[in-house]
């Protein structure tokens, strides 16, 4: 028995060993733009950072505002006087200083110009000031917590691209390791089978990039934002990250699969339909776990794969559709009648 698995073995190390090389190949041209591929994986979380810093300051303008408008109207009520805001209140005593300086002696005009500029200075410093105050109460980082993590992070991002960018090879490799036993109608489906799963991979990545974690992202960061200052760490950005994208990729390859499973006998629009109540189980399983734990991006990928499983179903009507019992034996005796007609002739 081992015998005769010999060779299969050997064809699946062949074609594992060019798989490997070709990744290995990638990676040796991904590490060299390490940095722009950091760049593209991490902005996602760089635009969470920066709209959730708006929110936050801009909330904070708000309560600021809505402060000096109290106040205001309890001092109206008290003295009849409004309350302004210290940089308008030093602008105007400037304003006043230069006119007082325009029609003073000419021997206080100099001390009074002096007093105005540094009235002038004086604003600036609490403009920056204010500045400071409203932003202060986020200041979201990425970070790295390990001496080399900026160098292991380099290689993952690296080893991402990689498999991604070998892609096309990895699924020619798989189908020259499937393709002996094949038909020879089934054989020419080598270039859809490539192309259409690298194209079907491609699109999850970017529905998952594009449309679930700026999403995923901003709701996370902004969750406890306003208690706690967001410190990233890089490692585990990286990690995470590339597992939404994977995940996704990886999921809208069903009508492909499905696809090929159609055309070599193995499923049936029937099959689909019947397993349909433990896919959306599956599904959603599959969600919560590779989607950051709310329920916005769970459904985010949850949609999709029930649309993707329902095209599936439509792909196989047309490719393998489910046939009557009565049909299949139709078929079959027409086919021995025709066999033993050929059989005959001859």
């Amino acid at each position: 028995m081992f015998d005769s698995m010999r060779p299969h073995l050997a064809e699946l190390r062949k074609r594992l060993s060019l798989s490997i090389l070709a990744v290995f190949v990638m990676f040796a041209a991904a590490f060299t733009f390490h940095n722009t591929i950091l760049t593209w994986v991490t902005k996602p979380l760089n635009d969470a950072l920066t709209q959730v810093g708006s929110i936050i300051e801009s909330q904070n303008k708000t309560e600021w505002k809505i402060t000096l408008e109290k106040n205001a109207s309890t001092h109206m009520q008290a003295k009849e006087a409004p309350v302004k805001d210290p940089s308008e209140l030093s602008q105007e005593a400037q304003r006043n200083l230069e006119e007082a300086a325009k029609e003073a002696d000419p021997k206080m005009a100099p001390l009074l110009i002096s007093a105005s500029q540094a009235i002038g200075a004086l604003t600036q410093e609490l403009k920056r000031l204010d500045k400071r105050i409203t932003t202060k109460s986020f200041e979201g980082k990425i970070t790295t917590h390990q001496v080399g993590g900026a160098f292991f992070v380099a290689l993952k991002v690296s080893i991402f691209a990689a498999i991604i960018f070998a892609l096309p090879m990895i699924l020619w490799q798989l189908w020259l390791f499937i393709a002996p036993g094949l038909y020879d109608n089934e054989k020419k489906l080598v270039l859809p089978f490539v192309f259409g799963g690298t194209g079907m991979f491609l699109v999850g990545v970017l529905f998952a990039y594009y449309v679930v974690t700026p999403f995923g992202f901003q709701f996370l960061i902004t969750f406890g934002s306003f208690l706690y200052t967001p410190l990233i760490n890089i490692e585990d950005y990286v990690g995470f990250f590339t597992k939404i994208l994977l995940g996704f990729g990886v999921a809208f390859e069903l009508p492909v699969v499905a696809s090929f499973l159609g055309i070599i006998g193995l499923v049936t629009d029937r099959t689909l339909i019947g397993f349909f109540k433990y896919a959306i189980v599956i599904i959603f399983v599959l969600a919560a776990l590779l989607t950051p734990p709310d329920v916005l991006t769970q459904m985010l990928m949850a949609a999709p794969l029930i649309l993707l499983y329902g095209t599936s179903i439509l792909l196989l009507k047309l490719i393998n559709p489910h046939k009557a019992e009565e049909e299949e034996e139709s078929e079959v005796s027409g086919g021995k009648e025709a066999a033993n007609f050929k059989n005959l002739s001859s």
